[in-house]
């Protein structure tokens, strides 16, 4: 079984992702991860991503198949930020059988203030926000599993958050 989220910009993709994986033994793939990897040894990438610009399809799916063949084929897996348009969802149709797409559905305004508040523990990877009163951590800015400092991503901005939902109004909104 594979699993698709298609969803606004901060739906919660990578959340509701996490959970189908423990609970089937799947694998998360996302491609805002792949992307903020490569980036670290590319500093066009990384302004790109930094303004929430587009970020070529071919660049995507080279990222998106090297990931996918490095691992076992016979393990389900769950995409979160992929397709983002009509090109990636053709082409995924050669890459992955037996599909299930889920669509998260989520206001503006909630969306916008997950991108604006997430915080993020680096250590142990948990996330918080500091503008959502039940997800903010019990102490300002420090982790509650493992008492690590949160941090901020760089690209969780009102500019980045706009850009990145203009995009998914426009090129993947259309593929639901």
């Amino acid at each position: 079984m594979n699993v698709i989220f298609i969803a606004p910009p901060a739906a919660g993709k990578g959340t509701q992702a996490k959970i189908l994986c423990e609970k089937y033994g799947l694998l998360h793939i996302s491609t805002g991860d792949l992307l903020r990897r490569a980036a670290k040894d590319d500093l066009g990438l990384q302004k790109k991503l930094a303004r929430g610009e587009f970020i070529d399809d071919s660049i995507i799916m080279e990222l998106l198949k090297k990931e996918i063949d490095s691992i076992n084929s016979n393990v389900g897996l769950v995409l979160d930020g992929f397709p983002r348009n009509m090109n990636q969802a053709i082409a995924l149709e050669d890459m992955l059988q037996d599909k299930i797409v889920i669509y998260i559905e989520v206001s503006e305004n909630l969306a916008r203030n997950r991108i604006l508040g997430r915080l993020h523990c680096k250590e142990c990877g948990a996330t918080y926000n500091s503008i959502i009163l039940e997800n903010q951590p019990k102490i300002v800015n420090v982790c509650d599993n493992c008492h690590s400092t949160l941090i901020k991503r760089s690209d969780d901005t009102e500019f980045t958050f706009n850009n990145r939902l203009k995009f998914y109004t426009e090129y993947t909104e259309p593929l639901l």
